[in-house]
């Protein structure tokens, strides 16, 4: 990659999975200069591809180079915490997550009626950017390659008979609109951004195809501590990177830092909830509800005694009804994430999620002070109705796999899938931060092109959507 110069045509701030589409998009028109600021390493350090290419392992345990680590309170009565993990590398979580690239619902996008955004609008942006190799003809020839998991074995060959035994239908495609022969209640083989074992998530599809031109720089364990203004126009951001400070100057900014990252960095430079930012000490420039309504999709997790499979995927086939996804995890969490030692019992354990919740989260400004980490709530238990679901998937699970494994007690956790810290909306929207085209409400020249933009939690995980906005949006930042 080139050297950079301190003035770019679009600046973007993160290189996760929306970051890295973008990039791409943006740098194809040669006389755009682009340039992207990604806090964590990059591909081309020893050992990162090793890790981000391993499909079938998580490279997020305690000590990996790659991931991040937010405190998060999941409910508060009583107070549970758990850790959110965020991937720290040039294709961000994508590069080290599990593999489930799953499309949206079309209700998803039908409900919010936001214009530009209906299901066909962004169908064929999810189309872009796969190939899927099970059914061709849903996809356009992108360069993100999907496969399903076509022979099961072990815990995840014993969860499909049980629910076949149970009377439950096959779902032949879970990227299919939820109609006709895939309509749940069902289950189905997750499609995965891993083939053969080695993931390709955005940042290696998109990013790192196009690290030659001329007209893209990418600067690694580099991070964007503020926004710099001129009034209420955006003219650059204020960087920390191996040389120390800088100042990078560009044209327009857009921030693809992943929804914890994106709105830290909002509310840092002064964008979001008034009354909270003058009480951390950062002087207003836009009274904005960053933060305000979070999403995300609750989890009950619960242990088995199924043994490990070893060299899977972390996730294969998903059981899809009432509202829930009941997920039979191939291992337990020293197994993915490859911390295991002999002696430690490790089990594959089952997931229920609630994938419509009501609930809604926060996300707080603590401190000026940009190494302080915003305060994250998810509140999973403020609605009665999201925890009555969660029960009743779990009486669903116990029902169904009651002969094939003994199910332990339910644990609250999360599917570390946060989103609409920076939701996007119409004009009459009063949660809205950014408009149709993800440009900052009353901000010029600033946009933000990640899951923060997500009204709500999508119907299934959010990964292909997120990648999607990031292709959808290029057209509005270019």
């Amino acid at each position: 990659m080139v050297d950079h110069s301190t003035h770019s045509d679009v600046l973007i701030v993160g290189a996760g999975s929306a970051g890295s589409v973008l990039a791409e998009r943006l740098s194809a028109d040669p006389a755009r200069r682009v340039t992207v600021v990604e806090a964590g390493p990059g591909p081309d350090e020893p050992g990162v591809r090793e890790l981000t290419h391993n499909g079938l392992q998580l490279p997020i345990g305690a000590a990996s180079p790659l991931a991040q680590r937010y405190r998060t309170e999941l409910t508060a009565e009583p107070p549970r915490g758990a850790d959110i993990v965020r991937g720290a590398t040039v294709g961000g979580s994508g590069a080290v997550n599990g593999g489930y690239f799953c499309r949206a619902l079309p209700a998803d996008f039908d409900g919010p009626a936001i214009p530009g955004w209906s299901w066909p609008d962004v169908q064929r942006h999810y189309r872009a950017i796969e190939t899927d190799l099970d059914f061709p003809d849903r996809a356009d020839g992108g360069p993100i390659t999907i496969r399903r998991t076509h022979e099961f074995v072990g815990s995840t060959a014993a969860f499909v008979e049980a629910v076949r035994a149970a009377g439950l239908r096959w779902l032949p495609d879970l990227n299919a609109e939820p109609a006709g022969e895939n309509a749940p209640p069902g289950i189905g083989a997750v499609p995965l951004n891993i083939v053969d074992g080695i993931r390709t998530g955005p940042g290696a599809a998109f990013l790192e195809s196009a690290a030659a031109r001329p007209n893209l720089t990418v600067l690694a364990r580099t991070r964007v501590v503020r926004l710099r203004f001129s009034g209420a126009r955006v003219v650059g951001v204020e960087t920390l990177g191996p040389a120390g400070p800088a100042v990078l100057e560009a044209d327009r900014v857009v921030l693809s830092a992943g929804a914890i990252g994106s709105a830290h960095l909002l509310m840092l430079s002064g964008i979001g909830p008034a009354a909270d930012l003058r009480t951390a000490g950062v002087a207003v420039v836009a009274d904005l509800p960053v933060g305000r309504r979070t999403s995300d999709h609750p989890e009950w997790v619960l242990p088995t005694t199924w043994t490990v499979a070893a060299h899977r995927p972390v996730l294969e086939v998903v059981l899809v009804a009432d509202g829930v996804e009941i997920r039979p995890y191939t291992g337990g969490f020293i197994a993915m994430v490859g911390d295991g030692s002999v002696g430690r019992p490790d089990w594959p354990h089952l997931g229920v999620a609630l994938m419509a919740p009501r609930a809604r989260g926060r996300l707080s400004l603590l401190s000026a002070d940009p190494a302080v980490p915003p305060l994250i709530e998810q509140r999973y238990d403020s609605a009665a109705d999201d925890v009555a679901a969660l029960r009743q998937g779990c009486a669903l699970a116990t029902e169904i796999l009651g002969a094939t494994t003994q199910l332990g007690e339910p644990m609250w956790s999360t599917s570390q899938h946060l989103c609409g810290t920076a939701p996007m909306g119409t004009d009459s929207d009063e949660h809205a931060v950014v408009d149709a085209r993800c440009r900052v409400r009353g901000i010029e020249n600033l946009w933000v092109v990640d899951g923060s933009v997500l009204p709500h939690i999508t119907g299934r995980g959010p990964h292909a959507t997120i990648a999607m906005i990031g292709h959808r949006a290029a057209e509005f930042v270019a």
